[in-house]
């Protein structure tokens, strides 16, 4: 896995080995979301719920956005990237069950990620729905990644939605855009 364009474009990002229970977005996919998003990770205030690696982050960040929050509860592979390309000072990494952190956060973020387990996509529907509304900010945008064989659909007014190979992408736009 690489950045796939902006400052740190071709820099070498850490991935867990397979079978450790994160599942990295492909660059492919990366660079699709990015396409999509246009130039909105510039400046941006950044919410990586289920960071994994920490891969959409970093991408937001060398596309200028101005600082990122990263969530999982296993923060290891995030942190090893984040440190590894002098990102520090523009991360916050956070050890927590995401939605234990939305009902503790007060923030509000202009790009959102979210990119949990496949298979908690039923799970999480209904907290994530009441709760990442009030994190994004009035033109917030938010990106969910998910299965396309059971796509995750939150309550938030839909920009787009695209499927590439076994994963669908929506992109919702702010609770008061």
């Amino acid at each position: 896995m690489r950045v796939v364009a902006g400052e740190l474009k071709g820099r070498k990002l850490a991935s867990p080995p397979r079978g450790k229970g994160v599942r990295p977005t492909s660059d492919r996919v990366r660079e699709a979301i990015f396409s999509i998003l246009g130039g909105r990770a510039e400046g941006a205030d950044v919410l990586d719920l289920f960071a994994g690696t920490g891969a959409l982050s970093v991408e937001a960040l060398s596309r200028g956005a101005r600082r990122a929050t990263l969530v999982d509860d296993d923060t290891g592979p995030a942190r090893r990237n984040v440190e590894g390309l002098g990102l520090g000072e523009h991360c916050r990494i956070v050890r927590s069950d995401v939605q234990a952190f939305l009902e503790q956060e007060q923030a509000r973020f202009s790009l959102i990620f979210c990119d949990p387990p496949y298979t908690l996509a039923d799970r999480l529907q209904a907290p994530l729905n009441k709760l990442v509304p009030d994190r994004l900010t009035d033109e917030g945008v938010l990106v969910v990644e998910s299965a396309k064989r059971n796509p995750l659909r939150l309550a938030l007014p839909l920009q787009t939605e695209r499927e590439y190979g076994e994963t669908h992408v929506a992109v919702y736009g702010g609770s008061r855009a």
